[in-house]
């Protein structure tokens, strides 16, 4: 009789998984009915292959013998999937509640792992017990203890074994699964109970650490340097009982220190923390992984192993066998007639499908990390330049992160549906397998058949929203990408308002997540944003004016997301120079959201700003992130220093101040994440492969973990949110990497990285800019510049960016020199030295197009 196989499920909400069909070849006997008893009873029939294989099956590709008491199972080679080879035993009888014990002693011609599971072979394959047991050519005793979460009667024991491209032999003996065993216990490594942030803290800014202890009254902390040197000492800071941790902890302030230097540690009731720096260029390295991680998350190109050491492969999904390829992808269930070339695009997370809503916010969060280097104060476009990043597209003369952020928006106008067609210009809602595929698989194996989904509303403005974004910062860069990306963002626009109730599903055939999506005001306001912010139009600005999402209050609690777009509308019209009427009340918004962020952060002895309602959302860790993007916004507007700091001490949580001592950014820390859920950074189960590249960021803790994934569900019953997190692979509900979340982290860690810099601004240099005319297609801006201090200003340099659509045309009393949207103003004050109270005026006369001409949002002034 039919046998079904459960795939490992990636890792949307309400996902059908997928069934691989086996046969059986042996009778399977029912296990006696579990009784209460002293002794343990063993539920497995001839466990130790007495009778030969009676009770046991497995799939037509295996054979084999038994011979004292040990069976050797030929295992071929060449599948694609752990589940294409299988052995078995049916009809176990679970009891809710109960805990059982499997034990089994194997070994394998090579070393390998394999998939031993305990679960129902039944639609959706809901799992008891998932390992991953590594084999060798000696025999290994294994041993795992699970608790039952439902009564079954039918529940299945399977050794799954494919996947391997060699031939190999398995042999197992003393198959057990015993009842009455003792109920399995998480402990998670949590480091000492001093939590620091385990990478640095900035010199100049807030230095704060959470010690775990029942101590009632103020404990004694001493800091000290890398030779043990006492640096300072204080009293910690009570705080008591904290719900999301499940503990009682103080708060520990040194922000006083000054002293710069690593390998600092902080002392507290008979704990020392992992060590950490102080000052530096700190986040440098963190900002360049954050955004090199995407490099071998590409689809459909090799990945070069001199560009990213340890992580070369071949490509995946280019109509190389097995791969059925992406270069001419036809429509699921034939909803089209034509078939597209969408080849290319990031993978969107650890399994090969590529989703537009996801892809489209991913992009946008990459193309404003180089916004705000151009707009904001402290921003540093040098960082970014053209050579930065492990990139292949180095001497190109485009900033980094902007080809980096390219080869998805390439992929996001491939996915539009062709003029001519039945809803031209839309854009199809994502592209997956055909069913799911298991772990590991690197995407040159994936054999799956790829299909188009159908266009949704939500994808199309994504598209619209991110093309347009593209088109306004590669304008200076590369022209016909700029104008093909602006096209291709209008179309969307023009086919979301004619079809603007085309809904995404809450479900999704198998093989793919759904990004299901019913509310599409937030995507036309953001993309009527991102129009208007490229073009100037007025019919975009009246959108963005009279959508009722322009007065509202859209700082909310769970941050933005792909599902929630309203916020990067608004970051983006306060941030980037543009002539809308009512502008401030913008900013004001901005401001007072990031306001209302600070407060939580601030009551919480963690600097967690998320989560005191006791929910952890999957990937909570880009919630808190996200929601400090808000906060480091403010900052650019206001140059605020609490904004500032709220970013540099909320960044504390994701780097080791937590509950379980843990960084979550994989390469950063002392204990830290890097067994995320991944098809081909899958160490954990194949140490060929590597684990995830340095600087990738993990979903973070949920607190409804254990309703979903296998492991989750075995090991955290009951956890207390920031405690519903394990380092597993098999976890997809709390330690998945994606594209999205990591660029949570790259506009953080990039902002962090620029806090070292500070602001690009003598002290007492201020330049006031006018814009003294203007006419259709150009304009006269002049520029004061004033010592307000007492001592003569020498070699002085302005730079500011140019707003959207404007270029110098020529200048007087100066040398303006423009690169890219970049102006940098030499030899100032004629390359004398500006006297305290004088005032050096220049000019220039700039082209535009038929928007009008704002100033930039601030001068740079710097003076030797």
């Amino acid at each position: 009789m039919p046998r079904s196989a459960r795939p490992i499920r990636s890792r949307r909400r309400h996902l059908a998984l997928a069934a691989a069909t086996a046969f059986a070849l042996g009778a399977a006997a029912a296990a006696p009915a579990a009784q209460a008893q002293d002794e343990p009873t063993d539920l497995i029939t001839n466990g130790d292959f007495a009778n030969g294989t009676t009770g046991w099956w497995t799939t037509a590709n295996l054979s084999g013998a038994v011979d004292a008491g040990e069976w050797c199972i030929d295992v071929p080679g060449g599948t694609a999937n752990a589940w294409d080879a299988i052995v078995g035993q049916d009809g176990l009888p679970l009891a809710a509640g109960e805990s059982y014990e499997l034990q089994f002693t194997a070994r394998a011609s090579t070393d390998v792992s394999v998939r031993a599971l305990v679960q129902r072979p039944v639609d959706p394959w809901p799992t008891a017990l998932e390992e991953f047991p590594a084999l060798g050519a000696e025999s290994q005793d294994f041993s795992y203890a699970f608790t039952a979460g439902a009564d079954w009667t039918d529940a299945q024991l399977a050794f799954q074994i494919g996947r391997h491209a060699d031939p190999w032999q398995l042999c197992l003996s003393e198959v057990k699964l015993l009842t009455g065993a003792e109920p399995p216990v998480y402990e998670p490594d949590t480091g000492p109970r001093v939590r620091v942030n385990q990478v640095a803290y900035l010199q100049d800014g807030p230095k704060r650490a959470t010690l775990v202890t029942d101590a009632e009254d103020a404990l004694p902390w001493q800091l000290h340097d890398a030779d043990g040197a006492l640096v300072a000492e204080g009293d910690t800071a009570p705080h008591g009982a904290e719900s999301t941790s499940g503990e009682s902890v103080h708060v520990i302030d040194f922000s006083g220190v000054t002293a710069a230097g690593e390998g600092f540690t902080l002392t507290a009731d008979g704990e020392t923390s992992y060590p950490f720096a102080i000052g530096g260029d700190a986040y440098r390295d963190l900002a360049v992984d954050a955004i090199s991680f995407y490099y071998p998350q590409r689809s459909g190109i090799a990945i070069d192993d001199a560009i990213a050491p340890g992580y070369g492969r071949e490509a995946g999904h280019t109509d190389t066998a097995p791969n059925q390829g992406d270069g001419a992808v036809p429509c699921y269930a034939d909803a089209c007639d034509y078939t597209l070339d969408v080849t290319g695009g990031w993978y969107d997370a650890g399994d090969h499908g590529k989703y537009v809503v996801n892809g489209g916010i991913s992009a946008a969060q990459l193309m404003s990390v180089y916004e705000r280097a151009l707009h904001a104060p402290t921003g540093d476009t040098g960082r970014l330049a053209d050579g930065s990043m492990r990139i292949p597209e180095h001497g190109d003369g485009v900033p980094d992160v902007l080809d980096e952020a390219r080869w998805e928006v390439e992929f996001l106008m491939s996915m539009q549906v062709p003029a001519g067609e039945e809803l031209a210009g839309m854009a199809h809602h994502k592209i997956h397998d055909e069913h799911w595929t298991g772990l590991p698989l690197l995407p040159a194996d994936d054999p799956q058949a790829r299909f188009l989904q159908p266009p949704s509303t939500a994808a199309t403005l994504n598209l619209a929203a991110a093309a347009a974004q593209a088109a306004r910062l590669f304008a200076p860069y590369d022209a016909d990408f700029s104008a093909r990306a602006l096209e291709a963002a209008e179309t969307a626009w023009g086919a979301a308002l004619a079809h603007p109730d085309v809904y995404a599903p809450d479900t999704s055939p198998d093989g793919g997540g759904p990004y299901g999506d019913s509310k599409v005001e937030d995507e036309f306001y953001w993309a009527a944003a991102e129009l208007f912010l490229t073009t100037g139009e007025k019919a975009y600005e009246d959108f963005v004016l009279d959508s009722k999402l322009h007065d509202a209050d859209v700082f909310t609690a769970g941050g933005f997301w792909w599902g929630e777009v309203a916020q990067l509308a608004k970051l983006d019209l306060a941030l980037v120079p543009n002539a809308l009427p009512g502008r401030d009340e913008v900013v004001a918004q901005v401001v007072a959201g990031a306001d209302h962020y600070l407060v939580e952060q601030d009551a919480s002895p963690w600097d967690l700003g998320y989560g005191a309602n006791g929910t952890f959302d999957w990937g909570s860790n880009s919630v808190v992130l996200n929601r400090l993007v808000v906060v480091g916004t403010a900052f650019d507007l206001t140059g605020e220093s609490q904004y500032r700091d709220g970013v540099v001490s909320g960044l504390d949580y994701i780097l080791g101040r937590n509950a379980l001592g843990n960084s979550y950014v994989t390469g950063y820390g002392s204990h830290f994440s890097q067994n995320q859920h991944s098809r081909w950074y899958a160490n954990q189960l194949d140490p060929t492969l590597p684990n995830p590249p340095a600087g990738t960021l993990s979903g973070g803790p949920n607190s409804a973990a254990g309703t979903w994934d296998p492991v989750a569900q075995r090991w955290l019953p009951g956890c207390a949110p920031q405690r519903c997190y394990i380092d597993d692979i098999g976890s997809w509900a709390t330690n998945e990497l994606t594209v999205n979340w990591n660029a949570s982290l790259a506009q953080v860690a990039n902002f962090a990285a620029d806090q070292s810099g500070g602001v690009r601004t003598a002290p007492s240099c201020e330049v006031e800019y006018r814009i003294n005319g203007q006419w259709p297609s150009g304009f006269n801006a002049q520029i004061l510049v004033t010592n307000t201090g007492t001592t003569p200003l020498e070699d002085i340099t302005l730079t500011w960016t140019l707003p959207t659509g404007q270029s110098v045309v020529n200048s007087w009393s100066v040398q303006l020199d423009q690169d890219g949207q970049v102006v940098t103003a030499t030899d100032v004050a004629g390359g004398k030295a500006l006297k305290p109270g004088r005032t050096f005026t220049f000019g220039f006369i700039g082209a535009k197009d038929g928007r009008p001409a704002v100033a930039p949002s601030w001068v740079g002034c710097t003076a030797g």
